[in-house]
């Protein structure tokens, strides 16, 4: 397949650097010819350095697979939880939501005072993004802390 490089952030090992890429098919694709579409960052050496890397210990380390068995792992935790501020959990991998049926800021407040660092959005969401080298110890300490917030409301 193709792959075309843009002006998106790639999160590899510790830091950011501006490179994305698009998989399609070449029907798709093939549609755009050079000049056809303008990229900040597009072909960048250094980015496209960066990409290959990020790409290879994804593979090697087999992020991709470990995303997959910790996300069971946790979603079955937080799907255990049982308070009636919850209306949804969901998630694909290690990224998660939980969706409430109130507000999130305070959930999300209480979150970060006991050390679990999180996202709210959408008003109504909370989302977990772990990092994809995250240990079933971690989980379970993150989970402890969940739960104390999201059972005691």
């Amino acid at each position: 397949m193709p792959v075309r490089f843009t002006g998106s952030p790639l999160q590899s090992h510790g830091g950011f650097y501006p490179v994305s890429a698009v998989l399609s098919s070449q029907e798709i694709l093939g549609v755009y010819k050079p000049g056809d579409h303008g990229s900040t960052f597009g072909g960048n050496p250094l980015g496209c350095a960066v990409a290959r890397t990020a790409r290879r210990v994804l593979v090697e380390e087999h992020l991709v697979e470990r995303s997959a068995e910790m996300g069971r792992y946790f979603l079955d935790l937080l799907r255990s939880l049982s308070s009636p501020a919850i209306k949804e959990v969901r998630g694909i991998g290690l990224w998660i939501g939980i969706e409430l049926h109130e507000p999130a800021r305070p959930y999300y407040e209480a979150f970060k005072e006991e050390g679990v660092l999180c996202k709210e959005t959408h008003d109504r969401v909370i989302r977990i993004a772990p990092p994809l080298i995250i240990e079933k110890a971690d989980i379970d300490w993150a989970f402890a802390r969940i739960r104390k917030v999201l059972e005691k409301r």
